[in-house]
């Protein structure tokens, strides 16, 4: 498609992608800014990220560019840092060959392990996962070359993908969740060949590097479409190796505390980016484990007779280690989940005076917010329990001061156990002689 028949413009596209692009055909080397930023901005859309293709290695553009870094062992990419900035270069995709064992090499599943195999842009075009993601735009004549139906798909809102679905799928089994993303993303459905044989290939998940898949559930969760890929993830299966513990959960009791809780934290999370307000991993890992934390604290309490607080404690780290199994966790973060998860076991014993000196604590925002959730999805003593902290939190001073006392009428919290005294040595029996 020439310059005249698009609608893409140099200014649409980032100041130093455009140096990049322009350096790299200066420098003699084709360059391409490809998938997501031409797509996004076909689509009327502000790109988040600008990716560059080029027939130069990734040691040719090092050389290039005083500011790059190579990272990657799966596949070899070229960061050209510019501050915050970095633009991401890879160099064009080649087919692999039987020969080519040290620059590719598949498992028996067929997922690739190693894929440094370089070659021309219509092999890089047939090695991307779906035709919307197979534009290009051209630096040297401002053209956009589209593969595999790319511009007719953005037209007809349709996620298809390149080749046999199930083959590409078993390369790299993310595929599948990237299906999921763009459709609830770009608002496209995905095409019945593409989407087919998802539910049967989901298990793949399982063989993915768990710190790969924490990046996939941030793009997944955190982009403001939670609930839609939450709810279409559950249609497909492919919420289950992400989170078993959850998902176990979850089929036992299809309507029960646990479903209603986490619709509501997807919804709050979508709400809360949509509005430009902060959301951190932890407090959706403490929302999304909560009811595996608190079955395993109810089952190391009856295994061993240890204290609630106890049995809580030890349940945190187990349930954090399965987690991590299958996504891996940042400390930054699953150490303020277990601040959260604490917190939790405090609120009913903090009422009245002692509320003013908890509400300081640095966590008790996020362990609120937890706390309303749980109220919402459980009713009952803890939805009264949400109610009166509600109030007590919304509250202007003087009326915190009137509902504290209320609370500690007597001069004694009514939720405080009472200390047992000793016997006096007078009212002891004495001895028969």
């Amino acid at each position: 498609m020439p310059r005249k028949a698009h609608s893409i413009s140099r200014r649409q596209i980032s100041e130093n992608a455009i140096k990049v692009l322009y350096r790299l055909h200066k420098s003699g080397f084709k360059a391409y800014l490809v998938g997501g930023g031409v797509r996004d901005i076909l689509l009327g859309m502000q790109p988040k990220d600008f990716d560059v293709v080029t027939n130069a290695t990734p040691e040719e553009i090092k050389r290039l560019f005083r500011n790059c870094r190579l990272v990657g062992r799966r596949f070899r990419l070229a960061h050209i840092v510019f501050g915050r900035d970095v633009i991401e270069v890879a160099t064009l995709r080649g087919h692999h060959v039987d020969s080519g064992e040290k620059i590719s090499k598949t498992n028996e599943s067929g997922r690739l392990l190693r894929d440094n195999v370089y070659g021309s842009i219509d092999e890089d075009a047939e090695r991307r996962d779906f035709t919307v993601n197979a534009l290009y735009y051209d630096i040297s004549d401002f053209s956009i070359h589209s593969y595999g139906g790319g511009l007719q798909d953005l037209e007809s809102r349709t996620i298809r993908l390149i080749g046999d679905p199930e083959t590409r799928y078993r390369e790299d089994p993310v595929r599948m969740l990237r299906a999921v993303r763009f459709a609830t993303k770009l608002d496209m459905s995905i095409e019945s060949a593409a989407a087919d044989p998802i539910q049967e290939l989901a298990p793949l998940l399982k063989d993915i590097p768990a710190a790969r898949m924490y990046e996939e559930v941030l793009k997944l969760f955190f982009a403001g479409k939670a609930a839609q890929n939450y709810n279409m993830m559950r249609d497909f299966g492919l919420f289950a190796p992400l989170f078993p513990l959850v998902d176990t959960q979850l089929n036992e009791a299809p309507h029960g505390p646990i479903a209603k809780l986490l619709q509501e934290m997807m919804e709050n999370t979508d709400s809360r980016i949509e509005q430009e307000k902060p959301v951190t991993p932890a407090f959706f890992y403490a929302a999304m484990l909560w009811y595996p934390l608190t079955q395993r604290a109810d089952d190391i309490a009856l295994e061993s007779g240890l204290s609630l607080y106890d049995a809580y404690t030890a349940a945190m780290g187990d349930i954090m280690e399965q987690q991590c199994r299958s996504i891996s966790i940042p400390r930054r973060f699953s150490t303020v989940t277990k601040d959260i998860w604490q917190l939790q076991l405090r609120f009913e014993r903090n009422k009245g005076t002692k509320a003013f000196k908890f509400i300081e604590h640095p966590k008790f925002r996020a362990a609120y917010d937890l706390l309303l959730l749980r109220g919402e999805a459980e009713g009952g003593t803890v939805a009264k329990n949400a109610a009166w902290w509600k109030s007590f939190v919304e509250g202007s001073e003087d009326q915190r001061n009137v509902i504290a006392k209320s609370t500690n009428k007597g001069g004694r919290n009514r939720n405080s156990q009472r200390r047992r005294r000793k016997p006096s040595e007078k009212a002891a029996p004495k001895p028969a002689e």
